[in-house]
């Protein structure tokens, strides 16, 4: 790998002064939400965030529209052209993107950049996504089926090189154990000191989700093991009712897919408090992209990412209060933690199994409760992430408020294949 990537500084600084989100949900089977469309999804979150920055829609220059897999997921390959008219923007400039499950933090540094510019001063960035179904190519778009794998699977080939790439190096099965299976050889752990240590950090991801009303699976692990008739519900945890997808990953440690969309209203800094008393400053983002060709590419493209937004902003993982990490491989939850420095090497094992990195822990991480509690809608996934964290910096998260009010929050993004983001936000005020 090449790491002389130096990140300069932007023409201005840029802040978060609005946020929006839907639930994450299940279109499919839950009738409440049946027959939504993108645009609509979309538009909801679009206003929300408006609504939360004090503007309308003829305030806002320019935005941008993010989605994993349009194409399939939606039938589209612009959605930015068909979901302007649900939020009041027909004929202003847009963009959509697509960089897998790493849209929603590249949605934020896209953002950034068209405000840092100078080109626009209040820019709209969102994601939407319908994880769990798609058009069934005979009726209106808003009529879904369900997504199967027998869809996905093979159309998560084209984001790999089939040429040259080893063949789905990047997705189910043998990239979910990468980088557990080297981190448990490398610090001598058993694999049933794995289960429990993955399965401990899933159990109190749930204990957030449980608090935080726009996740998808809020039903505690008590009830769980209860309902299946265990008394004890670590014994629930390790048994064929919560079972091993992989050598290592349990269903309890694999994402939940959704459906959701989520947006945000940046704005330069020096007139941030024209629109809200707590805006959130975007201090600066790292970026590292790696191919299924190489292995481990997630620590690795982690730790490149850490380290160019670091160097740029000056700060250490010592100053970081909140992490967010895209864990839609489970154990990349405290394995990134770990790789950022928001944990010790060889340590972060530990602080999962004690329940540390709990919402109420001393490490809080993932406080909506990650992938595999809030759900994951692909690409809307981490512009959540952005909604929780603002909401958590201006200490309006409720019951799941952590104890120290954040004054510096790192997001790691990771997805498509794979593209990796790491951003520090900053509480200015």
């Amino acid at each position: 790998m090449v790491h002389n990537v130096k990140i300069g500084k932007n023409m201005r600084s840029v802040s978060i002064v609005g946020v929006g989100a839907t639930p994450f949900f299940n279109g499919i089977t839950n009738p409440q939400y049946k027959g939504l469309t993108n645009g609509e999804l979309f538009g909801y979150a679009a206003l929300d965030a408006m609504k939360d920055a004090h503007v309308e829609p003829r305030d806002v220059q320019y935005f941008f529209h993010g989605s994993a897999n349009p194409h399939v997921l939606n039938g589209c390959i612009t959605p930015n052209l068909q979901v302007a008219d649900w939020f009041g923007m027909r004929g202003k400039g847009s963009i959509s993107h697509s960089e897998g499950c790493c849209t929603g933090y590249i949605a934020l540094e896209e953002a950034v950049f068209a405000v840092a510019s100078g080109a626009y001063e209040v820019v709209l960035s969102g994601c939407s996504e319908q994880g769990t179904g798609m058009p069934d190519g005979n009726t209106p778009d808003h009529m879904r089926t369900a997504l199967t794998s027998e869809v996905l699977f093979p159309d998560l080939d084209s984001i790999f090189d089939r040429a040259y790439g080893r063949y789905l190096g990047g997705g189910p099965g043998m990239n979910h154990d990468d980088w557990i299976n080297f981190y448990a050889k490398e610090n001598g752990l058993t694999q049933e000191q794995v289960d429990d240590v993955l399965n401990h950090q899933a159990y109190h991801f749930r204990r957030a989700a449980e608090l935080c009303p726009r996740a998808i699976r809020r039903t505690p692990y008590e009830k769980l093991a209860k309902d299946a008739g265990y008394d004890d519900v670590w014994e629930y945890m390790r048994s064929p009712h919560n079972p091993k997808m992989t050598q290592y990953l349990r269903t309890s440690s694999d994402s939940c897919v959704a459906d959701g969309a989520a947006c945000c209203i940046v704005v330069p800094t020096e007139i941030a408090h024209q629109f809200c008393d707590k805006p959130v400053e975007v201090l600066a983002t790292g970026a590292s992209v790696l191919d299924a060709i190489v292995p481990h590419l997630e620590k690795k493209a982690t730790a490149e990412a850490a380290r160019q937004v670091f160097e740029a902003t000056g700060l250490t993982a010592d100053d970081m209060d909140l992490l967010y990490v895209n864990d839609f491989i489970g154990s990349s939850a405290f394995l990134a933690a770990e790789e950022i420095g928001y944990l010790p090497k060889g340590e972060g094992w530990k602080y999962a199994l004690d329940g540390r990195l709990a919402y109420d822990g001393d490490k809080p991480m993932n406080t909506n409760g990650g992938r595999t509690s809030y759900g994951h809608a692909f690409g809307a996934s981490g512009m959540a992430d952005v909604f929780e964290a603002v909401t958590q910096m201006r200490g309006e998260a409720g019951e799941r408020q952590i104890k120290k009010r954040p004054k510096h929050t790192f997001l790691r993004g990771f997805g498509g294949a794979q593209n990796v983001r790491a951003t520090i936000l900053r509480a200015n005020f």
